[in-house]
């Protein structure tokens, strides 16, 4: 879920970005925005699209017809609409360009390049404002979006690798973790908030902390020698799986092995000692000769998916679309690729299909927008609708 942030300045697209359980995308252009739901490999339908030009940033309340968007016209202003009743929900303002947007059932996230604003979502009233963060032009936050946890991540530093884990709901640091040597990337938090994934702009190694101490658990190397942008980061539903995406033409899959149900640690204590053992892995490799260092420390990727064009950006996801694991690379150039994954050999993925994005529209699916509209899921949350 990360914005094209190095899309073409000629280019159409100016935003994508995956709703939070991967299930629809969101699409910018300098002549409107759409909302995309995955059917099927082959079908693609319209949630909503609207000719509102110039947008760089949308966020959809999972399911829900409730989206956030801000224009390039109005880039301190954030408009909450709800597109099924084709009502403005809210208008907020701020003192300086908005960044980022994330959003899950109890917290709208608001980053501005110096501070960030934690809102709640049942009447959008402020709650919170992180003040004089370090300088973050890239807007780059991370929000964690189901279970007990509800963690926001954000650099802590302009010059170093380090990340801070906050909590939005009692408004206290949780912990600070120094996860690179170079600045951050990317990052993403998996669907409980357990764990965290990061990436520096160096590009070439993927670390997995967890939540619970802050403690790394996975180290998944991209590449060897060359360095690369990474664009997004994201986890598969069952965090057994994590996709990263590049400047390159190739998505890289990692598996967590140790998060499949029959070895993942029963108790904290199991977890804390399996942390433990990690650290003392990578630790201890410092001293070891080259070739031992990377069987011990950094895994390949499990599987990878080939883009057939090289794009100036793109964002990848894996999502289940009708019960089977699929691959999902949106890039910049317009275009959505879904490729199968093979759960259990990994290998490459195979291109199953490909849409152009900008083509995709209501009309011509023969559907009224009303129509197109109703296909998802109208609740926002505990079956209630945020105040309009």
């Amino acid at each position: 879920m990360n914005l094209c942030r190095n899309a073409n300045n000629a280019s159409e697209t100016l935003f994508l970005n995956f709703n939070q359980n991967n299930t629809s995308l969101a699409l910018g252009t300098r002549t409107g925005f759409k909302l995309v739901t995955f059917e099927s490999t082959d079908k693609l339908r319209i949630a909503y699209e609207d000719a509102m030009p110039d947008v760089f940033l949308v966020e959809r309340l999972f399911s829900a017809s409730m989206v956030a968007f801000v224009t390039s016209a109005s880039p301190r202003k954030l408009c909450v609409y709800h597109f099924k009743t084709k009502q403005e929900i809210q208008s907020l303002s701020y003192t300086n360009s908005i960044l980022a947007v994330r959003m899950n059932r109890s917290r709208l996230i608001i980053c501005l390049e110096d501070s960030i604003f934690i809102h709640q979502i049942k009447d959008f009233t402020v709650v919170h404002v992180i003040k004089d963060t370090p300088i973050n032009k890239n807007g780059l936050i991370a929000l964690s979006y189901e279970g007990t946890q509800n963690f926001l991540a954000y650099p802590g530093s302009q010059n170093s690798g380090e990340i801070v884990i906050f909590d939005v709901m009692n408004y206290t640091n949780k912990i600070v973790i120094a996860a690179h040597d170079n600045p951050i990337a990317a990052m993403a938090f998996n669907s409980k908030g357990t764990l965290i994934a990061t990436a520096s702009e160096k590009g070439t190694v993927i670390r997995v902390f967890s939540m619970l101490n802050g403690q790394l658990q996975f180290e998944f190397r991209r590449g060897y020698a060359r360095c690369v942008s990474i664009y997004s980061l994201c986890f598969s539903e069952d965090s057994l799986f994590l996709a990263a995406s590049s400047n390159t033409q190739t998505v890289h899959i990692f598996k967590l092995e140790e998060h499949n149900k029959d070895n993942e640690p029963q108790n904290q204590d199991d977890q804390t000692w399996m942390s433990y053992i990690n650290s003392a892995l990578i630790k201890s490799s410092e001293y070891l000769p080259n070739q031992l260092t990377d069987l011990m420390k950094q895994w390949r990727s499990f599987a990878t998916a080939m883009i057939p064009l090289q794009s100036t950006s793109n964002i990848a996801a894996i999502s289940k679309i009708q019960g089977e694991f699929r691959v999902l690379v949106a890039s910049a150039d317009g275009y959505l690729y879904i490729y199968n994954l093979d759960v259990n050999n990994g290998g490459d993925c195979v291109l199953m299909t490909q849409h152009e994005l900008s083509k995709l529209t209501a009309e011509a699916q023969n559907q009224s927008p009303e129509t197109a509209q109703v296909i998802t899921d109208t609740k926002l949350y505990d079956g209630e609708y945020p105040p309009i």
